[in-house]
């Protein structure tokens, strides 16, 4: 069954939950703006050939929209593997114990800084084994396959490295896997830890005494995976499903009630894919758990991809690598980028002739 705009139509329903004070004004803000995505509470343009004329609305720009999130996902994909050298790399996750993950919930502003504990990892292990700075990009998530709050970072790394003593690349570098996890697992149970002295962690999560639980968490075996074989392509790929966009495809939904709502998911177990229910309130409740913050970045660069070390690396390691610096794409214009994601050119009416701007529409409150 085909439903479309799903999600504007399940916020749409539920305005009076998510739109009070008591949810956070960044998920306030953001579903309002899907909601009015492309109608005419945020405006439009009118365009015109000689045979027809076209509203086109404007669109809302929210991280979260689905349709906002494909095509700037697509702009940064284009740029980021321009940019990146032809190399092997490794997929990383880095996952923590379920019962971890409502202290995150529960406390937001610790998010911000996981993404730097796992790459500092990464950065400790090559750094003492191998003397060399690797590229590498974080890119945090808050969510498992049925919208649970499932904190975990997926990271690329380049399978080589710059070795600082004599400039050389070094084109594989190995990595124990239990090593590099004792180094994640301590540097979270660490971090922890030193929020709960600085009194800047709360805990009302019903797990007892916080201490003991970290403790507890330090003493076993933490998962994590290394994917040898992935690509650059491979992993901007997967990144791209999740960066600026909601946590469940629109696809995957199969009804919708005012009550209810029910989805597929992927069960690993079963391998296959599952009917998921959750009543509206639950689902939306879900949903707004993985509204990012305002000013926090879906994807962190570390490394040798580092802001500051970026400029001053990049030419030298392609010219160590033997390869040439690709230019940056030409940034495409909307109708056009618009054209190469989804198929179509607005701007070009149903005899093939192409539109020219008419006039503005101001935005109509509802």
């Amino acid at each position: 069954m085909f439903i479309k705009d799903p999600l504007k139509l399940i916020l749409a329903n539920t305005r009076s939950q998510w739109g009070n004070e008591g949810m956070r004004p960044t998920v306030r803000e953001n579903f309002a703006k899907m909601i009015r995505c492309r109608t005419p509470a945020l405006g439009a343009n009118v365009f015109a050939s000689e045979l027809e004329e076209r509203i086109i609305y404007f669109t809302c720009k929210s991280r979260t929209c689905p349709s906002c999130g494909h095509r700037l996902t697509i702009l940064w994909q284009r740029e980021l593997w321009a940019s990146l050298p032809d190399i092997p790399y490794r997929g990383i996750v880095f996952t923590m114990p379920d019962v971890l993950w409502p202290i995150f919930k529960e406390n937001r502003h610790l998010l911000h800084d996981l993404p730097v504990l796992g790459a500092g990892a990464l950065k400790q292990w090559f750094k003492i084994m191998y003397g060399v700075s690797v590229q590498m990009i974080v890119v945090p998530h808050t969510f498992g396959r049925h919208l649970n709050f499932n904190t975990h970072l997926h990271i690329l790394v380049s399978a080589g490295g710059l070795r600082s003593s004599d400039s050389s690349w070094i084109p594989s570098l190995g990595i124990n896997k239990n090593a590099v996890m004792r180094i994640w697992k301590n540097a979270v149970i660490t971090f922890l830890l030193k929020a709960l002295e600085a009194k800047v962690l709360k805990h009302n999560s019903g797990l007892g005494d916080l201490r003991t639980v970290l403790h507890t968490q330090s003493k076993r075996w933490w998962s994590i995976d290394i994917d040898y074989l992935a690509s650059k392509a491979h992993f901007l790929r997967y990144a791209a499903r999740y960066i600026r966009r909601p946590p469940i495809a629109q696809h995957r939904f199969l009804k919708i009630t005012h009550h209810e709502v029910e989805f597929l998911t992927n069960d690993l177990r079963k391998k296959r894919p599952v009917k998921t229910q959750y009543s509206t309130r639950e689902f939306v409740a879900a949903l707004a758990e993985h509204v990012p913050d305002r000013y926090r970045h879906g994807i962190r660069y570390f490394g040798l991809l580092a802001p500051n070390s970026k400029g001053q690396t990049s030419a030298a390691i392609f010219t160590i690598l033997g390869q040439r610096i690709r230019p940056k794409p030409k940034r495409l214009n909307w109708a056009l980028s618009l054209q190469k994601t989804f198929g179509s050119n607005p701007l070009i009416d149903s005899a093939g002739q192409p539109m020219r701007w008419v006039k503005h529409l101001s935005p109509v409150s509802a």
